[in-house]
Order: C-alpha cells, then structure tokens, then sequence
C-alpha cells in the first residue's frame, strides 16, 4: 500500500527544493512559493522544502516583529497548508516568525505540513546566528530570536524526515541525533550568507549525508534581498553517497530529485556505520 508521502518503504520518492529570493512583500513571497510548488507538484514531486524566511526578509532584525504570528494560526500559516493542500504535497517550510512567550524575540520556526494541510510537526531553529565576519556583515539572531531546545523528526507515514534550520548545518551533533531518532531524510531550509556559503555550505551537506546515512535536501535563499543582506544560493539535493543529485542555478527556480530507499538499504547494509557508534 502506498503511503502519504508518496512511495513504499524500500522504493523511491521524487523531492523538490524551492530556491527564491525573499523581500519584505510577504503576499509577494507566499505567492511565489505558491507558484513554486505547483511546479513541483507538476514535475511529480510528493515533497516540497522552502527555504529560510521563504515568507519576509526584513531590512531590519525587528521587522519580523510585525509579521509574527501564532503558531498554526495566522496568514503565513494558512499559505502554508493551502500550498501542500492544494497540490497534495508534503511542505516543509522553515523557518518563520512565530511568537513566543517573550515580548522581545520570536520563535524561528519550521512548519511541516501534510498533503490534507494538517500541521503535523513543527521545529523551532536552535543554533542562533551570532557571528562578526572579518569585511563582512554582522549577525547576532539571538537579539530577537529565542533558540528551540528539541530536535524533531517527522514521521510521515513513509520516510521520516528529520529537520533543521540553516546555521544547525553545522552542529553534527544535530543531525546524529536525527537520524538515530530514524531519520532517512533530513532537510535544511536556510538563508547562508555569500561569505560563509562560497565556502562551506556544500561541504558541510555533503558530511551530514554522508555521516547519517541519510538524504538531505537543502533549499536556500539566493541572491541580494536588501542593502544589508546577500545569500549564497545553491541549493542542493545529495544522497547518503555525498553525490549531488540536484544543483539549483543562481536562479528563482525549483530543483527535483528522485530519492532511491533501496540504495539507501543497501548502502547501509554493507556500510553499517550507524551500528558502529561508541559515544
């Protein structure tokens, strides 16, 4: 029997990643998702990952104070779910303002939606980008940001999806937390700055997959948003190999990979690395 995602345990799904670049037009933004993942819904995509801030990319860090909303309940939201019901997909969309307990920060939060526009799990960012880059932009996220404290896995009824945030790229810690807690694919919405992500951002996808056995795919934002913020784009789709199955170009644009579970049995049938661990 086939599951909600799409495809039998041990077979093969097709995903997507959406690449955008966001602004401070919140309508602007949803409606391009929108369109976005109607492509991928016509490409044959049962998953659909939307990048950081995929909903406002404000000049200033307490811009998103005016767009916050409650979790589940509010504009942002509703796009959300119609995007996944609408095509009948599976949307991950991370992350976006939701309000916290604290009148001073928000919650950056990861939405995952099921194909009938239920809310099934959300995951609120928690590495915080503080960083001075040498001739670079400074960053402290934490000044209006309050960090989550639990790693989430999804379980969609076919492959688990683990979930992360951008700047949780590179705590592997996270990411072997997921995939012990039965992660077989884990998503990395984010917004990686130019300076870092020219660097590291393939080179970190490539160890977490490899490491954890898992796929991970990656949507980012790309591309001038403001006067203060530039992002590094590439986004990618990589098997538990370290291959690149998909690259986006330095583009609005989606990008589909097809995920093979069967390669994944195999590989970790005849690499067991994640019965090897001793701490």
């Amino acid at each position: 029997m086939a599951d909600p995602i799409g495809n039998k345990m041990g077979e093969r799904m097709l995903a997507a990643c959406v690449q955008i670049t966001s602004g401070a037009d919140v309508g602007a933004n949803l409606e391009t998702c929108a369109r976005l993942c109607r492509e991928a819904r016509e490409r044959g995509a049962k998953l659909v990952v939307l990048p950081e801030n995929f909903a406002f990319m404000g000049l200033h860090e307490a811009d998103k104070f005016a767009v916050a909303e409650a979790l589940g309940d509010g504009p942002i939201s509703a796009a959300v779910q119609a995007m996944a019901r609408d095509n009948g997909l599976w949307v991950i969309a991370g992350g976006m303002p939701e309000r916290s307990s604290d009148p001073g920060k928000v919650w950056n939060t990861l939405l995952a939606v099921a194909p009938d526009g239920r809310v099934a799990a959300h995951y609120r960012k928690i590495h915080l980008f503080d960083v001075a880059i040498p001739g670079g932009a400074e960053f402290r996220e934490s000044a209006t940001v309050e960090a989550g404290a639990e790693a989430i896995v999804v379980e969609t009824g076919g492959p688990a999806i683990g979930l992360s945030i951008c700047y949780d790229l590179r705590f592997p810690e996270l990411y072997r937390a997921l995939s012990a807690r039965g992660a077989r694919i884990i998503v990395v919405p984010a917004a990686f700055t130019q300076h870092t992500g020219k660097d590291h951002w393939h080179a970190l996808l490539r160890a977490r997959a490899i490491e954890n056995q898992v796929y991970v795919l990656a949507a980012g934002q790309y591309s001038r948003h403001n006067t203060k913020r530039v992002t590094s784009g590439d986004s990618a789709t990589i098997d538990l190999w370290g291959t690149v199955l998909a690259e986006a170009a330095d583009r609005e644009c989606v990008i589909v990979a097809d995920l093979d579970f069967e390669f994944q049995d195999k590989v970790r049938r005849e690499l067991p690395a994640l019965t090897h661990r001793r701490l």
